[in-house]
Formats: structure tokens, C-alpha cells, sequence
């Protein structure tokens, strides 16, 4: 079963910032740092109970290639990213927005 996904405001500035900062790197990055995040996110959207609980009711999948997680809750009939962030950031950093 395919869940709805969806995304907070917050979630949505996490991946703008970070394909921001990947372009400015190098052409072309950014726009696969969002495409890792897009794969990311469809696999959570097929199987969201296969990634750990990594804070109560919060998972994590981890982004191909990139040093990011997108933290998320599975809700009733969807799943809701409330961060996309680095995985060198504080726990503190998404653990405020669950």
C-alpha cells in the first residue's frame, strides 16, 4: 500500500536550502540532491514501517549519495516529513518540530 506524503513548510525549506547550497557547489547538484530526495521519499511513500524509529513515533530514511535524513511521522492515511536535514546536525535540530 502507497501512502500520501506529505511535506511541512519546514521540511520544504530544508530542501531548498540544501539544493541551494549543492548548486552553488557545483552546476547540476542541486538538482540531484532533490531528485536523491524525491527517491527518498517515494520509497517512504511504498513502505514506511521499513525504516527505524528513531525518536518516538519519528522514522528516519537516509538519502543515496547525500549526508541527509528526511525524518518523518506515519500518520493514519499518510506520511508527514517534518525535516530533511544533514546528518551532521544536533538531534535537538528536527526533535523541536515533532
Amino acid at each position: 500500500m502507497t501512502l500520501d506524503v506529505r511535506l511541512r513548510p519546514e521540511a520544504e525549506d530544508d530542501l531548498a536550502e540544501a539544493a541551494v547550497w549543492y548548486e552553488e557547489q557545483q552546476p547540476g547538484l542541486g538538482q540531484r540532491f532533490l531528485d536523491a530526495a524525491a527517491a527518498t521519499v517515494s520509497r517512504i511513500s511504498a513502505s514506511p514501517l521499513a525504516f527505524p524509529i528513531v525518536y518516538r513515533s519519528t522514522r528516519r530514511a537516509l538519502l543515496q549519495r547525500f549526508p541527509f535524513g528526511v525524518f518523518f511521522q506515519v500518520e493514519q492515511e499518510r506520511v508527514v516529513v517534518i525535516g530533511v536535514l544533514h546528518g551532521s546536525r544536533h538531534p535537538r535540530a528536527w526533535r523541536r518540530r515533532v
